[in-house]
C-alpha cells in the first residue's frame, strides 16, 4: 500500500513540477507574444475583437470597455489576437461583411472600415505582424538584463587548464594555460564563448588564436562530433574539443593515476605524485571521467601551497587554474541592456545555425524536439531554481521570436512574406494564391509538430526500454 502512495506521490510531484511549470511558461510567453500584436494594433488605430490565451473553447474571460474580449481558453499550447474584419484569428482571409444578428448580415460603415484591420496600409500590418516575434526578442532583453544588473553576469576566462589525451585539442596543439583570444575571427570574452563556438562545429576545421606566454599563435583544429543522451533520453549533438576551463579544483581523492603511475587510492601517494609535478605538465586520469580519458594539466605552485600541509582542510583540491572560480560582472542598466542584447543576438544566430545543420543533413533532426522536451527542460530548470527558469524563459522567448519569423504561411513570418510582396507589386497577391499558400503552411506545420512530438516520445520509449 505504501508503495502506491509514494508512486503516487512521485507522478502527482511529476506533474507539478514539469507539466505547472511548462503551462505557466508558456503561458507567459504566449501572452506576451500576443500582447505585442495587440498593443502596436491599437497603436495604429485597430479594433481588436478577441486576445485569447489558449485555443478552443472559453473557460473564463470578461470583455473591456474597448470592446476586446480577453479570454483563457481550454487548449493552453498557443494563443491569438483576432483584429477587427478579420475571418479568423490567423488573419488568412477577410471581409467587410458584417454579421449583427444570425442570418443577417451588412456591410461596413465608413467609420468602423476605419478600424479594420484590413484597410490599414501595408506598413501599419506589417508593424502589427512584427510586433508580437519583436517583444519576445525584447522581452528577452528586459530579462537578462535586469538579472545582469541585479545579480551580476558570471565569466568564467577563456583559459585552458586542461588538455583530454588524444582529443582534438590534443592534436590541435592546445597546452594547459593557453588562454584562447578569438575563434574563426571572432574575438573570445569568456570561456563559454569557446564552448558555443565548439558546440556549433561539427566535424568543421576552426582556425583559434591562443596566446601562449605573451604570444599569439594560431592553432587550426577540427572538433569531433558526438552524440549525447540527458537524462530523459533525447539525443544532442555537438562538437567535442577535449578541453578543461577554470574551475575550483579536482578532488585528489579521485585520481587514479599520475603520469601513468597507478596510485590504487593511495592519496599520500597521490598528493606525493602531484607535489613533485607541480608548475610542469603532468597526465592524470580520474575516476570521475566517464570516458576514462587521460587528461594533460599543469597545476601552477603559487595556486595549490595546501598540498604540502596535510592538516589544511583544502588538503584534497588540486587547482588548475591561474585563478580559481568565475567573476561576477555586475552592470549598470546601459551595459546591462547591450550584453543582453549582444547574447540576444548570438542565440539567435546560434539556433539558426543549427537548424541550418538539420536542413542540410550535419545534424540529426532527432534534436527537433516538442512539448513534451520543452515541458522536460522547463522542469529541469525549475529544479535548479528561479534564477534558472527565469534564463529557461529568455532563452525559449528568443526561440519562439524566431520560429514565428520563419517565412511559412501561417507564421507571422508567412504574412510578412506577403505584404513584402504586396508592397514591391503594389497590391495583395490573389485570394486563391493566398489560399493556397495558407493550405501548405498549415500542412507544414501540423508535420512538424507531429514529427517533433513523435521524435520525443521514441526517444524517451528507447531511452526508458534501455535502463528499465
Amino acid at each position: 500500500m505504501q508503495s502506491l502512495v509514494d508512486l503516487a506521490q512521485m507522478v502527482l510531484g511529476n506533474v507539478w513540477t514539469y507539466g505547472v511549470t511548462f503551462l505557466l511558461v508558456l503561458g507567459v510567453l504566449v501572452f506576451v507574444h500576443e500582447w505585442g500584436h495587440y498593443i502596436v494594433a491599437r497603436l495604429c488605430g485597430v479594433r481588436v475583437e478577441v486576445f485569447s490565451v489558449g485555443f478552443g473553447r472559453e473557460l473564463w474571460g470578461w470583455t473591456a470597455k474597448s470592446g476586446t474580449r480577453w479570454k483563457i481558453s481550454l487548449f493552453p499550447l498557443g494563443g491569438y489576437v483576432k483584429m477587427f474584419g478579420d475571418q479568423d484569428p490567423t488573419s488568412a482571409s477577410f471581409s467587410d461583411e458584417i454579421e449583427d444578428k444570425p442570418g443577417h448580415t451588412r456591410h461596413m460603415t465608413d467609420a468602423e472600415r476605419s478600424v479594420a484591420f484590413f484597410s490599414k496600409p501595408v506598413w501599419k500590418r506589417a508593424l502589427i505582424v512584427f510586433a508580437g516575434p519583436g517583444i519576445n526578442f525584447l522581452f528577452a532583453i528586459i530579462i537578462m538584463a535586469g538579472l545582469y544588473m541585479s545579480l551580476g553576469q558570471p565569466v568564467t576566462p577563456p583559459q585552458i587548464t586542461g588538455v583530454e589525451v588524444g582529443s582534438a585539442a590534443d592534436k590541435g596543439g592546445f597546452l594547459p594555460h593557453d588562454t584562447v583570444k578569438s575563434v574563426n575571427g571572432k574575438d573570445i570574452i569568456s570561456f563559454d564563448d569557446v564552448r558555443r563556438h565548439v558546440m556549433l562545429n561539427l566535424d568543421q576545421e576552426m582556425d583559434v588564436v591562443v596566446d601562449r606566454g605573451g604570444q599569439e599563435l594560431h592553432l587550426a583544429v577540427t572538433p569531433q562530433k558526438i552524440t549525447e543522451k540527458d537524462r530523459f533520453g533525447f539525443e544532442h549533438e555537438r562538437g567535442y574539443l577535449g578541453i578543461i576551463g577554470p574551475a575550483n579544483g579536482i578532488d585528489m581523492a579521485q585520481i587514479s593515476s599520475v603520469n601513468g603511475k597507478e596510485t590504487k587510492g593511495d592519496l599520500a601517494l597521490t598528493h606525493k605524485l602531484v607535489e613533485e609535478g607541480l608548475g610542469k605538465p603532468m597526465k592524470i586520469r580520474t575516476s570521475m571521467d566517464t570516458k576514462a580519458a587521460e587528461v594533460m594539466i599543469m597545476p601552477p605552485v603559487e595556486m595549490n601551497p595546501q598540498i604540502k600541509n596535510i592538516d589544511d582542510p583544502a588538503y584534497n583540491a588540486l587547482f588548475l587554474g591561474v585563478k580559481p572560480g568565475d567573476e561576477i560582472i555586475k552592470y549598470g542598466p546601459v551595459q546591462a541592456i547591450g550584453v543582453a542584447t549582444y547574447e540576444t543576438w548570438n542565440i539567435s544566430k546560434e539556433t539558426l545555425n543549427a537548424v541550418w545543420q538539420m536542413v542540410t543533413g550535419t545534424r540529426s533532426a532527432k534534436e527537433l524536439g516538442g512539448i513534451i522536451r520543452i515541458g522536460a527542460m522547463a522542469g529541469d530548470m525549475a529544479e535548479r531554481g528561479i534564477i534558472s527558469l527565469i534564463l529557461f524563459t529568455a532563452l525559449l522567448s528568443i526561440n519562439l521570436g524566431l520560429i514565428n519569423l520563419f517565412p511559412i504561411p501561417m507564421l507571422d513570418g508567412g504574412h510578412l512574406l506577403f505584404y513584402g510582396v504586396e508592397a514591391a507589386r503594389g497590391k495583395p497577391l490573389s485570394e486563391q494564391v493566398q489560399e493556397y499558400a495558407f493550405r501548405f503552411g498549415l500542412v507544414v506545420l501540423v508535420s512538424l509538430m507531429v514529427f517533433s512530438n513523435l521524435n520525443d516520445v521514441l526517444q524517451m520509449f528507447v531511452f526508458n526500454g534501455k535502463d528499465s
